[in-house]
């Protein structure tokens, strides 16, 4: 193993940045409850409710619109669980390329459920959508829910958001948007989104691992699935993380110099996807909208977990696909619902880099995977000339 490393999997968790572990620190010194009303207790609750406009400002959300919680996941079980047991929701649409904390809470809401596809090129069917909702009558058939992504974790690819809360809002319906992995990444607007409810996490972006946030709409009622003591105005029990929600706000602070490298993290992204291309890799979503760090892509006869751990060894850690789901061999949902047939989907791999990639880290992937590759095909060569 070489000694440097190049860390290339900025979607699975991000480094957190210097700043958001010393804001962490600090608070981790500070005494007190944040639900307590003596001094310490109210310095403890400054801390969080700074966190909480942080995160409103970065991305436009309502005044008590922010929820805080232990992460995307937990804000992705609130929004679905939420809007089901209070009655609104009675039917939830789900894109074919969510993340699968998303699939997995509609199906335990009790709710049907029905999958939206994807084109080619990784965007929502937004016509499939708009056909299958042509006769809905919410007083008839009940509200309903669509979540769509605003960027896809394995591909980068941007959704039509807005497009699909028109087509929502239309028939009566709300629209979920988990936004993990692109708040701090390209500008974000709640309330110019459409989105009635969003989902962020602070480690996506730079910030701490475990805190995050659900955003909901003005006077949107949710059932109040963690229950315990008053917290987030009876709307998510538990004592707060005081700690990660200052790195939180740090992080959101912090994050539109992220949003302003893009163009040069994306010319990262471009370098190492032309050295991909050349040594025969496809790349997914080309063509489309996407983040500007994350690089998605196949190459036949080179295996996902081949790949993952001939670039380890090379010293450069890359990605299989979602994180939660990396240690699994089943081929990637995201490209199977692509269109992708299995030889593909099983030889996919996320490439994805950030706020603190350097030059450097894209010049050792240009050199090391193709090089990897090379190897692959004259192998396969020598099988079949044997």
């Amino acid at each position: 193993m070489t000694a440097t490393r190049h860390y290339l999997d900025y979607n699975a968790t991000t480094p957190v940045r210097p700043e958001v572990i010393n804001a962490v620190a600090r608070a981790m010194a500070t005494i007190g409850n944040s639900s307590s009303v003596h001094a310490e207790g109210r310095n403890a609750r400054a801390i969080v409710e700074e966190g909480r406009e942080k995160l409103r400002a970065l991305v436009n959300g309502p005044v008590n619109g922010v929820i805080l919680t232990g992460g995307g996941t937990e804000a992705i079980h609130y929004a679905l669980n939420g809007t089901v047991r209070n009655g609104s929701v009675k039917h939830i649409f789900v894109s074919a390329i969510e993340h699968a904390a998303v699939p997995a809470n509609a199906a335990e809401t009790g709710v049907p459920v029905e999958t939206i596809p994807v084109t080619a090129s990784g965007v929502a069917d937004l016509d499939w959508l708009k056909d299958r909702l042509r006769d809905w009558s919410a007083p008839r058939d009940g509200g309903f829910l669509v979540c769509l992504m605003f960027a896809n974790n394995e591909t980068g690819v941007l959704q039509p958001v807005a497009e699909a809360a028109d087509i929502a809002h239309e028939k009566g319906g709300l629209i979920f948007v988990d936004a993990a992995q692109a708040v701090g990444k390209v500008p974000v607007n709640f309330m110019m989104s459409g989105a009635d409810l969003m989902a962020v996490t602070a480690h996506k972006f730079g910030g701490p691992i475990g805190v995050g946030a659900l955003i909901a709409g003005p006077n949107l009622p949710l059932h109040p699935v963690m229950r315990g003591g008053g917290h987030e105005q009876n709307r998510r029990a538990g004592t707060h993380n005081v700690p990660a929600i200052a790195g939180l706000g740090v992080a959101c602070e912090l994050a539109p110099s992220s949003i302003e490298k893009g163009p040069k993290i994306a010319a990262m992204r471009d370098r190492m996807q032309d050295a991909a291309e050349r040594a025969g890799a496809v790349i997914w979503g080309k063509g489309e909208a996407r983040l500007p760090g994350t690089l998605s892509m196949s190459a036949l006869g080179f295996s996902s977990q081949t790949q993952l751990m001939a670039m380890d060894l090379a010293g450069i850690a890359i990605s299989s696909g979602s994180a939660c789901s990396s240690g699994k061999t089943k081929p990637s949902h995201v490209l199977a619902a692509m269109g992708a047939g299995e030889e593909l989907a099983t030889c996919g791999i996320r490439v994805s880099v950030g706020w603190n990639s350097t030059d450097e880290d894209a010049d050792a992937f240009c050199r090391e995977w193709p090089a990897a590759y090379s190897r692959v095909k004259a192998r396969a060569q020598e099988k079949g000339a044997a």
